[in-house]
């Protein structure tokens, strides 16, 4: 829950958002400048000091600008080892836990959308914001008998999407270190989602269908949504008393309890992938909720992928056990899905054909066998390992470009932030599912 008095204002003309960034990037470039004059003084010094100055300074002006920007930090939170650990502490905050508005800029937000203040339109609001993220945030409310929760989007964010993405893309190249020209296509993906994601008609729509599609698995809940108290940018559903899963998981549950849920989200994730074609592409621990009867129940469905056949065809042939057999193939998946380039030279694809095949291990390596222990400390140390490595390769970095598919940058976030979910809860799980 929010404890201070909020956020007044948020910069929406693209003046005002220019600037910040702008104003951003200056103060890591100046954080630059003395790195490498306290390393003249000190060779020896490590980049610790300077991740977390830049981490600091870009959270602090994205956290005020809500919306694209603030949620392009939250997206590269979740991808362990694309950038240094003081980056991922620091943005995985807009999970959940960022700045929220003040009451009187929600009354007027309220206004604006439904033309009634809130207490005008339920019998009761609370004032300060339980949950605030990076597009909007969650007020607690009562009509009647039904207890709800009410998602507010922050101002602005919708109209600024465009414009907030072409300032933020420099300073991702940078931190991501990616020419701007290959990142276009990715922000462009990016863009097309978060258009989506703010459009919460949309998602009242996706979150009834796929819970709909869902219905039959185990262990699972979704609240109601009220569309005759949504529109475009405010979303009503059911309140569902519960814990999220670190305070879950703080209470030391059994073992036993968390494979259940485990198993729940593993089946919940490889039944939209494989059945369905369109799957909940936002799982971080904030979008998920214990209920007192230990049901996993699943928020938010404002970012929904849906994957193309021919990808999905492409794609899960990679993780099938023997797939490194027939190179012949193997070469036919990576360019129809531009993990190879025409233009690569030999030495490059001798290259990359390794680096592939390390990552690709140890992502497939759960399907491998009937059931995966996602405790594993080992496997989640190959996997950060492997990002280490990776991040300081001389050859990789040189190479300072994109690879890959534009459709695997949801589903590789999807299926990264299962992997995490799974190893905090500690779970093991069954397979369940074929890739055929």
């Amino acid at each position: 829950m929010s404890t201070d008095k909020g956020m007044d204002k948020i910069p929406t003309s693209k003046v005002q958002r220019a600037a910040k960034i702008i104003g951003t990037s200056a103060k890591v470039g100046g954080n630059y400048v003395k790195y490498f004059a306290k390393k003249t003084i000190n060779p020896s010094l490590s980049k610790d000091d300077l991740h977390s100055d830049n981490a600091n300074d870009i959270y602090k002006s994205l956290s005020e600008l809500k919306g694209s920007a603030l949620k392009v930090a939250q997206m590269m939170s979740m991808d362990n080892n694309v950038l240094p650990q003081a980056y991922q502490d620091k943005f995985s905050l807009a999970q959940y836990n960022a700045p929220a508005l003040s009451f009187p800029l929600i009354q007027k937000t309220f206004m604006q959308q439904m033309g009634k203040k809130p207490h005008e339109l339920f019998d009761s609001f609370s004032k300060e914001a339980i949950h605030a993220a990076s597009i909007g945030q969650v007020h607690e409310a009562r009509k009647g008998e039904l207890h709800l929760a009410v998602k507010i989007q922050y101002p602005g964010v919708a109209d600024a999407i465009s414009s907030d993405l072409k300032l933020v893309k420099p300073l991702a190249a940078q931190l991501l270190n990616v020419k701007g020209s290959d990142i276009k296509l990715y922000m462009d993906e990016v863009e097309a989602k978060l258009i989506e994601e703010t459009d919460y008609e949309l998602e009242l729509q996706r979150s009834s269908e796929i819970a709909a599609a869902c219905s039959s698995l185990k262990g699972l809940r979704f609240p109601t949504y009220y569309p005759e108290f949504s529109n475009k940018r405010i979303l009503t559903m059911d309140w569902i008393e519960g814990e999220m899963l670190p305070e879950f998981l703080a209470k030391k549950p059994s073992q036993a309890l968390k494979n259940e849920l485990g198993q729940a989200l593993w089946d919940f994730y490889l039944y939209q992938m494989k059945i369905i074609r369109k799957v909940h592409a936002d799982p971080h621990p904030g979008n998920f909720i214990v209920d007192k009867e230990n049901n996993l129940c699943v928020l938010d469905f404002g970012c929904v992928k849906e994957i193309p056949t021919e990808f999905f065809d492409n794609y899960f042939q990679l993780l099938k056990p023997g797939v490194f057999e027939d190179t012949e193939r193997l070469y036919s998946l990576y360019y129809k899905l531009d993990f190879f380039r025409k233009d690569d030279s030999p030495e490059t694809i001798e290259f990359l054909k390794e680096v592939y095949h390390e990552m690709i291990s140890l992502l497939s390596k759960p399907f491998y066998s009937t059931s995966f222990d996602f405790s594993d400390k080992t496997y989640f140390n190959q996997i950060y390992t492997m990002g280490e490595g990776f991040s300081n390769n001389k050859t990789f970095r040189k190479m300072n470009n994109a690879r890959g598919s534009k459709d695997a940058i949801y589903v590789m976030r999807t299926f990264f932030g299962l992997y995490s979910l799974l190893h905090l809860l500690e779970a093991e799980v069954q397979l369940n599912y074929t890739l055929d």
